[in-house]
């Protein structure tokens, strides 16, 4: 057995943050106070918020408290979408259409690591969700994942792949299991 250790200082290749220092540092601060501490819940502010550091917020979107959102100026978020207590990790861009529902607890991961490299380098990849989605309460959906138009992913399940229009996914990993009727 090959017992290669880990490198703590992977390399980022090309990652760029894509925020000057001090905004980040005013947003991690401003995570801490109005979003990690779910003291505002009106859903206006959080998004006011939003948009100040950078995000693309269309109308009437509704956001709960609680919500994490590693990068503000790498989201878009489309018209009357809804999005609950759910965690996106956008180290690359996450771009959420309109009428879109994403659950509690669920998951957006941009990133990941290369195991197979004992630099194990970072890997980011966007993550695409099209008009229509629900992803449901703790699913995931991991970097480079495109979820097209109107599809489900189930409560619990994980998208490693591309989701079609109008199916719905369960499992882990998520498979089609029937399609969605509207």
């Amino acid at each position: 057995m090959n017992k290669t250790q880990l490198h703590k200082n992977f390399n980022t290749g090309d990652f760029k943050i894509g925020a000057s220092k001090l905004k980040q540092f005013l947003w991690y601060f401003t995570d801490v106070l109005f979003f990690k501490s779910r003291m505002i819940p009106f859903s206006a502010v959080l998004v006011l918020i939003l948009r100040l550091f950078g995000a693309k917020i269309g109308k009437q979107t509704r956001l709960k408290p609680g919500i994490h959102i590693k990068y503000p100026w790498k989201l878009m978020i489309g018209d009357f979408s809804w999005l609950a207590d759910c965690y996106i990790e956008n180290l690359d861009w996450v771009r959420i259409g309109a009428n879109c529902c994403i659950s509690q607890q669920a998951m957006l991961m941009t990133g990941n690591h290369n195991y197979k490299n004992p630099g194990f380098d970072l890997i980011t990849k966007p993550i695409i969700l099209e008009e229509g989605v629900w992803v449901g309460a703790a699913a995931q959906v991991g970097p480079g994942v495109k979820l097209m138009s109107h599809a489900v992913l189930t409560m619990g399940s994980v998208a490693v792949n591309d989701l079609a229009s109008y199916s719905i996914y369960q499992g882990n990993p998520a498979v089609k299991i029937r399609d969605r009727v509207l």
